[in-house]
């Protein structure tokens, strides 16, 4: 298969993993997956090019501050915090097994390590990168401008759109970066692998 070693080495870390080959056929199996639960977002534009949210809450209470901003978005971050499942991307995964994400706030990272009953991991093909420093440097030079662009924030990456540097600007996005070595302890995780490019 196409992805066997990063997948080989994604399971060696203890997580379940699920390919697909398109929004298509990860939205239908997440659906069948996921019913009667309480299920929180954290904000990402790979979750909302599939529109997931929308197509969960037909059998879920679903809590998404990605159309939020603000004390609008905290709030209803906190509250994502707390429910049964929680849905996420990754700014950057290695082939060796390791996901890296860069957060403003905080929302993102917090749930995806802690607090649930299950955790998904959601990414595209190009998220992808032979190894955890490259996909450090993804995160940091590619994601982040780009989110922040995305955002209107005056940053920078964001300005500039060409890298990350290391501003010290109030709005900057990355405030904080987690680096998942391994899957949390007391939760399940999954992680769905769509061969598309989604997101930044």
């Amino acid at each position: 298969m196409k992805y066997d070693k990063l997948i080989q080495m994604l399971k060696k870390h203890r997580y379940e993993v699920s390919c697909f080959d398109n929004i298509q056929e990860a939205t239908g199996y997440l659906l069948e997956q996921v019913k009667n639960v309480s299920v929180g977002f954290g904000d990402s534009e790979t979750l909302n090019s599939m529109g997931l949210a929308k197509a969960l809450s037909e059998n879920n209470l679903v809590i998404d501050p990605s159309a939020s901003s603000g004390k609008d978005f905290v709030e209803i971050g906190k509250k994502a915090l707390v429910t049964d499942i929680f849905f996420t991307s990754v700014n950057g995964v290695a082939e060796t097994g390791e996901m890296v994400n860069i957060d403003g706030t905080g929302n993102r990272v917090a749930g995806a390590i802690f607090g649930h009953k299950k955790t998904y991991f959601v990414f595209g093909r190009n998220k992808i990168e032979p190894t955890l420093e490259k996909a450090i440097w993804r995160a940091r030079n590619i994601a982040a401008p780009q989110n922040a662009k995305r955002l209107g924030y005056n940053t920078p990456c964001a300005v500039k759109g060409d890298r990350c540097y290391d501003c010290s600007n109030e709005e900057r996005i990355c405030n904080t970066m987690n680096i998942h070595l391994k899957k949390m302890s007391n939760i399940e995780a999954e992680i769905i692998i769509i061969d598309e490019e989604l997101g930044f």
